[in-house]
């Protein structure tokens, strides 16, 4: 059942993809992206002396999102030569149009041995095409609530996917300028307004935005949607199914229908001069070196990189200013990704045995708080060195923390609401049209599971 549809979806996820372009002439062009797309492959070589987990040689071919990681993966990858010098990993990401790309991949008979899509909902989408780790090592070392992101609805638990981390998701600022500016963190609208207008006044770009990648969407509006969900007493699963089912409109959630949208048309006027053309890549260079003072979309995982460009740089970390209502500013944690062993795959052992490395090591915790620089997916009392983890554990402490809505919706709907966001922005889609053709398509993609 699975496997009919997700290739059903591949055909919903191009055709919506074909009906947002539609008319769009001020997206960025397709060369551009490749900053965004950042394919990064890695082969491991049989050059370790030290003793491997398997005698036997095997090839594993790991196909994720998430180019940000990379060089950590990449570090990950060359640490486990000196574990299994004859395992072969070869390593390929990209970001940009990544849930298309591996629905073709799982259509055409090659499903990676290791594949990513977002956690929660997607566990299921996936689930005719990957391993059940539980009773495996990682299980155990796995955090509760990641293993809790990880199990399926349908068949009534499991661990089908591990985590590359938990993760912080909000509003990264500029503590220095704020400072010099007098400025306090806004936790209002109208506060948010105000900073910009001095911010720029003094002759600095507020925003940078990364409007040019489709996932930075779903990261901007869920703390839109975990506000209308807050508002309303529901849960955020609660109020995507009512879209997903056809009973709800943006229109009957001011969060969604006039707060997000307010944070956007604010977000351009003081944003990047051509914001469909922002990608990961220029939005950490703009934040890191100083040209914009507020960088939105993103969440622990960019700290590391903005880090390397100015060591110097006095991050802060908050939620967004939804409205005027203060106690909604808070951030968003949570585990989102969830990557997949294939359970079919031709070495199945050999990546099992990767895997449980990955989590289980002596070397585990030192890579993810200090190679990757997350919020750690597995038990441990390690503290973080990273400021946006730091922060956000603290405001988990004092305001609290916003829901993680973005599981409840598949990558195929975030695509196309991505998408349909950039149209917006182009000016080729109103904002009445825009949130029509997202609630189209809500039904249409997530809507038909």
């Amino acid at each position: 059942m699975k496997k009919k549809l997700v290739s059903a979806l591949l055909c919903v996820a191009m055709v919506a993809t074909l009906l947002v372009g539609c008319g769009s002439t001020e997206q960025a062009p397709a060369d551009d992206t490749a900053a965004t797309e950042e394919t990064t492959e890695t082969t491991t070589e049989e050059t370790a002396e030290s003793e491997s987990a398997s005698d036997e040689p095997a090839e594993i071919y790991m196909f994720i999102a998430s180019p940000e990681y990379a060089d950590a993966i990449n570090t990950l990858i060359e640490e486990y030569k000196t574990v299994a010098p004859n395992v072969t990993i070869n390593y390929e990401t990209t970001q940009s149009d990544y849930p298309t790309l591996l629905k073709a991949k799982i259509n055409s008979g090659e499903t990676p041995d290791i594949f990513s899509s977002t956690s929660g909902m997607e566990i299921d989408t996936y689930l005719d095409y990957s391993y059940d780790l539980a009773g495996q090592p990682i299980t155990e070392a796995m955090t509760d609530a990641v293993a809790a992101t990880m199990a399926s609805t349908e068949q009534g638990g499991g661990v089908h996917g591990l985590a590359i981390k938990g993760n912080w998701f909000g509003i990264l600022y500029n503590k220095q300028i704020f400072d010099e500016l007098g400025l306090a963190y806004p936790t209002t609208f109208a506060d948010l307004e105000a900073a910009c207008e001095k911010i720029s006044a003094a002759g600095i770009r507020p925003f940078t935005t990364g409007m040019g990648e489709w996932w930075v969407w779903k990261h901007i509006g869920q703390h839109y949607v975990s506000a209308a969900a807050e508002n309303a007493g529901i849960s955020a699963g609660e109020l995507a199914s009512k879209f997903k089912n056809g009973e709800a409109h943006i229109s009957d959630y001011p969060e969604m229908y006039n707060d997000f949208f307010n944070m956007v048309d604010l977000a351009v006027k003081y944003g990047d001069d051509k914001p469909l053309e922002s990608t990961l890549s220029t939005e950490e260079a703009a934040f890191a070196t100083g040209e914009a003072a507020i960088m939105l979309g993103q969440g622990a995982w960019v700290e590391a990189d903005c880090l390397a460009i100015n060591p110097d740089i006095q991050i802060g970390f908050n939620g967004y200013p939804v409205n005027d209502n203060a106690a909604l500013c808070k951030p968003i944690s949570g585990s989102d990704q969830a990557l997949r062993v294939n359970k079919d795959s031709a070495n199945l052992q050999a990546v099992l045995d990767f895997v449980n490395w990955w989590y289980t090591s002596d070397y585990a915790e030192t890579w993810f708080n200090d190679v990757a620089g997350v919020v750690l997916p597995i038990k441990s009392d390690a503290e973080s060195q990273y400021e946006v983890i730091k922060q956000g554990n603290e405001l988990a402490n004092t305001v609290g923390t916003g829901d993680l809505t973005i599981i409840h919706d598949t990558d195929s709907f975030h695509q196309v609401f991505g998408e349909t966001m950039q149209s917006y922005v182009a000016g080729t889609l109103t904002k009445d049209e825009a949130c029509a053709e997202i609630e189209k398509q809500w039904q249409a993609i997530d809507g038909a599971q």
